[in-house]
Order: C-alpha cells, then structure tokens, then sequence
C-alpha cells in the first residue's frame, strides 16, 4: 500500500544528458577498462522498477526539459520549438520558460513541497526566466546548455554558474560539484524538520559533451572555443564520465538511508534524449536529433521502496511529461485548470508493475521534416519526404519497413499524427535547428 497522505513521499527527479539507451549496466551496457560503467544506477534498477520501451519527449536537450516541467507538450511554448535554445539567445526575452506557466515545481510547492533544482536549466535566463521564476525554492547550477567542466563557461566564454540568480564560482569537476550538492542538500532537508516532503530536481550535464573526466583538467584549455570537442574524447572516457555520475548518484542513496528517508522517497532516473556520438545505443538506430529509436528511447528507472516492486520490469510506454505528472499525482498537487497537462500519470504502473495502458505518443522536429508516432507495438515515422512503418515490438532497430505491406495502417497513422499536429501551435519561420556537427567533422550513422 502507498504511504497515507500524511506521509507524502520526498521526490528526486534525476536526469542525465545524453546518455544512450544502452549505456548502463542495467540495459545491456557493456563495462569498462576499469570495471562496471553504472553499479549504484543498475542497483536502483534492481530495487525498483525499469521501463524498456519509455520515451523522451523530444530527441534533443530544452524541449524535453520545456515539457519535463510544465507536463505538456513542449511545442505548446514557443521556446520549445527551438532545436534546441543555444547560448546566443541570451537576452532573449522569448526564448524560456514564460514565468506565467504552472510547473511541476511550483504545483509541488502549492502542495506543500520544498522544492530545488541542482544542475542543468536550460530554460532562458535571467532576468525574463529562470529556475527561482519557475517554482523552485532553491537553485544551484548552470543556465546555459553545456559548459566545461572544470572552468565552469558555456561556448560563448561566459562564466556559468550560480546560486539562485548570483554568480558563483567553485573550483571542482562539475559532476561532482553537483553531486556534493545534492548529498548536502538531503541531509539539510533531513535537518530541517518542519514537516515539509522536497522536490529535488538533479540534472547533471554528464556525459554531454566536452570529453572530461574528473582527471581530464588539462583539457579545459583545449574546448574554451570549441565546447562541443569535436577532436577530442572516446569510448572509455565517456563511460569514465558516466562513472563518475553513478558515484555521485551513490552518494546520494547512502545519504537517504542514513537519513532513514530512503524507504519513502521515490527516485526516478533518465536521460533527456537519445545518445550523442559516443554513446551505446544497441540495438536502436540514430541518436540526438533523430525520431528513430536511437534519438529518443531512453533509460527510465523509479526506486521507492515503500511502494514500488523489487527487480520488475515493464514495457509501458510513456515519455518524460508523463513522469512529470506522475510525481504531481503522488505529490497531492493539482494541476491548473486553463494548462491541463498532456502528459497520462503512471502511478497505477508503480504500485502494479504488471499493469499496462494504451499510451500513443506524437514527436515533431523542425530537423529534417521529422514526424513520428508510437501506436501500441507500431511506429509510423516520417524522415524528410521518407515514410516508414514499423512493428517496434519485433523490429526495435527500425530496418524492416511494412508500410507497402500494410498501407492501410500506414495511412490511418498518418493522419492521426496530423490530426495530434493540429492540436498544438505550427513551427514558426524563425525557430532554430543548431546541430553541433555534421559529415564534414565525422562520418554520420
């Protein structure tokens, strides 16, 4: 049984940045020169309940993080149409999280909840948006998408940092800065005894880009004017920065037991899209920015132990607002009548793992004319003028294409993906795509 109301569980939200589907342990991931990429990931897995066929809401980084905290689809906002929202639209005063909007944090916060976010925005900045102007108590991180990690600037050279809206410098590799932060952060909430559950929001940027370690400072020089490091990094150094993550989220979990919090907090762990160019995405195709499996199928794990099964495993489909709304449910918050969320709880699958909903699920990408839809075990996707039809359920790889086979299914997908399109603003003219490389650095998939 759930604990009573009186017992509402503490919430922690972690979200790696661009991890592939099949980079921890738990998903097949293969080890590392130096053993296990993911122990204290994978052992969350085991304790809790992990999802196979779970969805990020788009294959690239802000808008799934636009639709992360308000539980609708991202293209509702006009910030969410950019692929994605770089460091040049600093001073934007359109380009994030419009303050007006209700978010998981701040109808958390209505219900009672402490909330804080650790990590990565990626949302607009200051002083039109920002994490403290979107329902969260608390804020220590960075605003930009990306930084080094030990200079702590974004690719535009600034300095990236900050406590609430105030600069703050700190000497130390970011994933660990980060994670220190949020150990500090329980055993504060722990301390705190005024009654009230917290909302932790952990988002690292690891293992996105720049290719460093925590022994990697020297390198710091070499990405100040090339932060996507495209001649740089390899396969071990990447698992080395997961590694280095799953050590923090370890941390974390031993700082919950011995606070006696674990028990009834619920953690829940994904990525924000598909792999980058590093990543194991075994056996799906693509990665960030594509709508083929690769780019957003992504890891999700939920640990609490209160309620939720030891070792269980579902193939309920779901995408990150559907998260999102699931830890509003528990959390006894309610969403605002005029922003009614797109995004379907999932608490009824936590407490019965066994138990499954039909949840079709819609993407859209300026990138490439990009459409798809996840219907049941059938996935309708159209790259440039290309359509194709998939049994995803046989074919996860996406290489055998049925649409000439079934050109009636085919045809009803189409047009309940065009009919979802009208539900939700069209792309305006001026929405960037900014790809961070192409055939002329590397060779493509």
């Amino acid at each position: 049984m759930p604990p009573s109301p009186a017992l509402k569980p503490n919430l922690i939200f972690i979200v790696a940045d661009d991890l592939g589907y099949a980079d921890l342990g738990c998903y097949g991931g293969r080890p590392g020169e130096f053993g296990p990429v993911s122990p204290n990931i994978d052992a969350l897995a085991s304790g809790g309940l992990r999802f196979t066929e779970g969805y990020s809401n788009a294959p690239v980084c802000s808008p799934t993080r636009f639709a992360l905290m308000t539980m609708r689809y991202q293209y509702r906002l006009r910030g969410g149409m950019e692929e994605p929202i770089n460091s040049g639209s600093k001073g934007s005063t359109t380009l994030g999280l419009p303050t007006h909007i209700p978010t998981l944090p701040s109808l958390l916060r209505e219900a009672g909840y402490a909330t804080a976010l650790i990590g990565k925005w990626h949302l607009g900045y200051p002083p039109t948006f920002g994490p403290l102007r979107s329902g969260y108590d608390e804020f220590f991180g960075i605003m930009a998408g990306g930084v080094d990690y030990f200079t702590h600037c974004s690719g535009k050279g600034d300095h990236d940092m900050y406590i609430g809206e105030e600069p703050h410098r700190e000497v130390g590799y970011l994933t660990d800065v980060l994670s220190r932060r949020a150990v500090e952060h329980v055993k504060q909430r722990a301390a705190a005894r005024d009654g009230k559950p917290f909302f932790l929001s952990l988002h690292y940027t690891a293992p996105h880009w720049p290719w460093e370690t925590r022994d990697d400072a020297h390198v710091a020089a070499q990405t100040a004017h090339n932060l996507f490091h495209l001649d740089g990094g390899n396969v071990e150094t990447y698992r080395r920065m997961i590694h280095h993550m799953d050590e923090g989220i370890g941390a974390l979990t031993q700082a919950l037991r011995e606070a006696g919090l674990l028990a009834n907090t619920l953690i829940v762990f994904t990525s924000d899209n598909g792999g980058e160019r590093f990543s194991d995405n075994w056996p799906l195709v693509g990665g960030k920015m594509d709508l083929t499996e690769g780019g957003i199928r992504v890891p999700w794990l939920a640990h609490w132990p209160a309620v939720i099964p030891a070792d269980t495993v579902t193939r309920q489909h779901c995408m990150t607002m559907d998260w999102s709304a699931t830890l509003l449910e528990l959390g006894g918050g309610r969403a605002h009548a005029d922003f009614p969320p797109d995004g379907v709880s999932l608490a009824p699958v936590l407490r019965e793992p066994a138990r499954a909903f039909e949840r079709p699920l819609y993407w859209r990408m300026n990138y490439r004319g990009q459409r798809a839809l996840r219907q049941g075990d059938w996935k309708y996707l159209k790259v440039d003028e290309h359509e194709y039809l998939f049994d995803i359920h046989k074919d996860a790889r996406e290489r055998a294409n049925l649409a000439a086979r079934h050109p009636e299914r085919l045809a009803a997908m189409r047009e309940a993906w065009l009919a979802w399109e009208k539900s939700v603003p069209a792309i305006p003219p001026d929405a960037k795509v900014s790809l961070g490389y192409s055939a002329k650095d590397m060779p493509q998939r």
